[in-house]
This record gives C-alpha cells, structure tokens and sequence, in this order.
C-alpha cells in the first residue's frame, strides 16, 4: 500500500525541530527525511518529509505546521495522498535519512 507523503517547509532549524516533534507526537506517522537549503528568504530553508497513512500525515503536518509557526516561520506545508512510485525513488531518495548501523 502507497504511503502518503507530507511537507513541512521552515525557514530555521528550530523551527523545523518544533514541527517535527509536535508533527510526530500528533499522529503515527515517521520523519523520512530532512532537507536542508541555504538561502531560502535569506535563511537556512528546513524541509521535513513524513510518511504514513493519508489521514494520519494529515493530522502530522496540520499540528506540524502550528506549532512551528509558533516558533518560526512555516513556508509551506502539504499532503500527497499517494506518491507516484517516480517521486519516492528519483527524487526523495536524494533526502533519505541515513540509519545507523
């Protein structure tokens, strides 16, 4: 079954760190990845990729985007229902969080 897949763009670290606790204690959902770009509004731009079901990554990346307005500023924030298999192998294979081994 295809996952769903949710964005939550911040300018700032902390930012991003606020979102992406109050994104993964809101609902069953897993941070994928994490990609970093300098520049961004003249900023560290912070994009943090969640996966899991759709209603869940939902629910993650709405309490996401809350709490890292709190902080910071949010850019942007989606949901992809299901991902087309070209996008999760092309291109965010390219952000992929490395595990420890």
């Amino acid at each position: 079954m295809q996952q769903a897949l949710g964005l939550i763009e911040t300018i700032g670290y902390a930012t991003a760190v606020s979102a992406a606790d109050a994104a993964v204690k809101a609902a069953n959902v897993e941070i994928t990845a994490i990609e970093k770009i300098i520049g961004v509004q003249g900023g560290l731009g912070v994009t943090v990729h969640f996966s899991g079901d759709v209603a869940s990554v939902r629910a993650a990346v709405d309490a996401g985007s809350r709490a890292g307005s709190n902080v910071g500023k949010v850019v942007s924030s989606h949901v992809i229902p299901r991902a087309h298999q070209e996008v999760s192998e092309k291109l965010l294979s390219r952000f992929q969080l490395k595990t420890e081994s």
